[in-house]
């Protein structure tokens, strides 16, 4: 008996491997689905659980952030609103006064300008031009008008004012007043158009967002020599535009003026980073390292003595531009200290009376005197310090009186025994100096070399003794620059005075090397 045709199963009718593909597809396609399913469910609960909010359900939202102080979510909610009702002034409206809140003036003046826009087209939600809508209008245009004043665009707000047929006495001054501003800059009048530029930032423009205002004070505050005003107010620009090339610009040039090269350098290189072809910017650090490289290596060739070197490199500073005087003034100061370390003294006084005689100062005034009392121009020297004292601010006023008093010293010494002058050193002179100059001249002068004029020689080997043993001494030299006796039973004054030591026996102590150096052998008497 023929059984009938059986059924096979799916395994059965289709190839095993094919089967296994089969089943491996249907569960990845169910992983998907799940997977888009879940998404979808994070992300309904991430908008509080709800798809497609009202624009009134999101204006609550943005309220509710905004006491909160979430600004930045109050905003976003504001947009949404804005994106489902655009037609709806107050949407913008409500973004308007969020963006003042934050500070966002522009952005605030672009919301009040789409509201008062909207209700001015008939373009608002409800459709009507009804009386209420017409008193909405001139309500923002009202407020739109304030805060152009308040961003000092004063001839914008009294046409906004114009078409409500009303006069603002606040914008038209402001405009007046911004007009004269614009008028000065234009004419180079500097100080006028500080004047009036103030007086509209300080009375009318006074949420502080007004770039170009500020920039034409800044610029005119660097013409006038203001350096300060003008890093004060590009300062304020770059707070609220740190993107502002022109204003990184005048900032640094500014810093240059005052000799604050590290903080130049700064400004330039930020200026730099946003543009690195900004040619102000490229021009402005070019100069800095021109100066700065030549008045550092002025002072390394100072520091080593190579005096000569260090006057040339900083001239080549100084010459860059001459009449950089925050920097030339300083520098020049260094130039003479240069010409008193080489003895130069009539150019270190011709270069220190140019110092002098663009502006007295108590450092120019003190470095003066002592240039002409290492010249033993005493009673020149006294009247400089006497005058640095006259003009010192009374901080400086105990440390001026010092330097008069030791002034008094040395032209009264200069009148007796001058224990400086005759060893040929500086009142401020280091022990290595000193000692260097007695070697030099006790050498020259030693009695057993000057033969010929043994007298003189005697008498100025005596002296060169002495001066030596005073100020190699710290107590003593002390004493001797305060006008005291520096011996026992001295009396009054340095003249005449006898020392007691024997000067060749001191001579040969002072000369006596150890470490296989040359000793010098004299005989004395």
């Amino acid at each position: 008996m023929m059984s009938g045709p059986q059924l096979l199963s799916p395994q059965q009718q289709v190839p095993r491997s094919l089967w296994s593909l089969l089943c491996m597809t249907t569960l990845l396609l169910s992983s998907i689905q799940l997977t888009i399913a879940s998404s979808t469910t994070s992300s309904d609960d991430n908008n509080g659980g709800k798809k497609d909010l009202s624009a009134g359900k999101l204006r609550q939202l943005a309220e509710t952030a905004l006491m909160e102080r979430k600004f930045t979510d109050a905003e976003s909610y504001y947009r949404q609103a804005i994106s489902v009702e655009p037609t709806n002034s107050a949407n913008h409206y409500k973004l308007y006064n969020l963006h003042k809140r934050m500070r966002s003036y522009g952005d605030a003046l672009g919301d009040i300008t789409t509201a008062c826009e909207l209700l001015e087209k008939n373009e608002d939600i409800d459709g009507s031009n009804s009386g209420k809508n017409k008193n909405k209008t001139m309500e923002y245009k009202r407020i739109k008008a304030k805060l152009l004043v308040n961003l000092g665009r004063c001839e914008d707000a009294v046409s906004e004012y114009k078409s409500l047929n009303e006069v603002n006495e606040d914008a038209t001054n402001c405009a007046h007043v911004t007009n004269a501003a614009l008028s000065a800059y234009q004419q180079s009048d500097w100080s006028s158009a500080i004047k009036h530029f103030g007086n509209v930032l300080t009375n009318y423009a006074t949420l502080g967002d007004t770039p170009d205002l500020l920039y034409m004070k800044s610029q005119a505050e660097y013409n006038v020599g203001d350096y300060y005003g003008t890093i004060s107010d590009t300062g304020k620009i770059l707070k609220s535009y740190p993107q502002h090339l022109e204003a990184y610009q005048l900032r640094g040039e500014a810093y240059f003026r005052l000799n604050e090269m590290d903080m130049a350098q700064k400004h330039f290189r930020e200026g730099l980073k946003l543009d690195p072809e900004h040619g102000g910017c490229k021009e402005g650090h070019r100069l800095l390292k021109k100066v700065t490289k030549n008045d550092k290596r002025g002072d390394a060739a100072f520091e080593k003595g190579e005096y000569k070197d260090a006057i040339g490199l900083w001239w080549g500073a100084m010459n860059v531009d001459i009449e950089h005087l925050a920097f030339v003034r300083p520098t020049l100061l260094k130039v003479v200290r240069a010409h008193l370390a080489l003895k130069e003294y009539a150019k270190a006084e011709e270069e220190c009376m140019k110092h002098v005689n663009n502006q007295e100062s108590v450092e120019g005034l003190h470095l003066l005197g002592e240039v002409q009392s290492s010249a033993e121009k005493y009673q020149e020297s006294l009247r400089s310090y006497q005058r640095a004292l006259e003009i010192a601010p009374d901080d400086q006023k105990q440390h001026c009186k010092r330097k008069v008093e030791e002034a008094q010293v040395a032209l009264k010494q200069s009148k007796e025994k001058n224990y400086y002058k005759i060893l040929s050193v500086p009142r401020n002179a280091q022990l290595k100096e000193i000692k260097k100059s007695y070697r030099e001249l006790a050498l020259q002068w030693h009695p057993d070399k000057n033969t010929d004029n043994k007298e003189k020689a005697e008498q100025m080997f005596q002296d060169i003794s002495e001066a030596y043993e005073v100020l190699s001494d710290k107590e003593l030299r002390e004493k001797y620059d305060r006008g005291e006796p520096v011996f026992e039973n001295q009396g009054g004054g340095q003249q005449g005075q006898r020392h007691h030591m024997n000067p060749n026996q001191f001579f040969h102590q002072n000369f006596h090397q150890g470490g296989g150096q040359r000793q010098h052998h004299f005989r004395y008497g």
